[in-house]
């Protein structure tokens, strides 16, 4: 994930947003904010955004929609979401946030300790989660590479690596047999 990844944080009450700053401002990562689920949409597609804390009602696109939207587009659907709720416990939203495949569901007012262990905990494991979507790819290029060098007769084999113990016999040259290699121990 590109170090200038931030949080996202979107709710449609100033008060509320600048009180999410200032709780994961000791974090030290970057945040951004948004005031409507339509911003926060745009925002989430330019990229840049590692993590989401969504109000969920909101005028106009609310929370669950964002989300919905967000696990249809390849791009966006493994950002994690913690959603932001003021209205009290509600089984039907729990059971459609989670089903949306959202991280967490939190009741405001928030516990500062807490939302920071949750923020970092997400944030970090979606950052390995990219880097090692990274290195497989980088991995798969590397071996692609080498699959096509080895089916182009042009190029030349190269050579084994010797086996880092000594005392293991060196792999068979091109066309040699077993017997051509026994005379060579001895």
């Amino acid at each position: 994930m590109p170090s200038d990844t931030r949080i996202l944080i979107v709710d449609d009450h100033e008060d509320t947003l600048y009180a999410l700053e200032s709780a994961l401002a000791p974090l030290g990562y970057l945040l951004g904010r948004a005031t409507s689920g339509d911003e926060a949409l745009k925002q989430v597609l330019r990229g840049q955004v590692g993590l989401l804390l969504l109000d969920v009602r909101m005028p106009g696109v609310g929370g669950l929609e964002v989300v919905r939207y967000m696990r249809r587009v390849e791009q966006t659907q493994h950002i994690p979401v913690i959603l932001l709720t003021g209205f009290g416990a509600d089984h039907e939203l729990t059971t459609t946030a989670f089903r949306l495949g959202v991280a967490d569901l939190v009741m405001k007012p928030v516990d500062p300790w807490a939302l920071r262990t949750k923020v970092r905990y997400l944030y970090d494991a979606h950052r390995r989660h990219l880097a090692l979507e990274r290195e497989v790819r980088r991995l798969r290029a590397l071996a692609g590479e080498h699959t096509e060098t080895a089916a182009h007769p042009a190029h030349p084999a190269r050579p084994g690596l010797p086996h880092p113990d000594a005392r293991v016999p060196t792999q068979r040259p091109d066309g040699a047999h077993a017997g051509e290699l026994e005379k060579d121990r001895t």
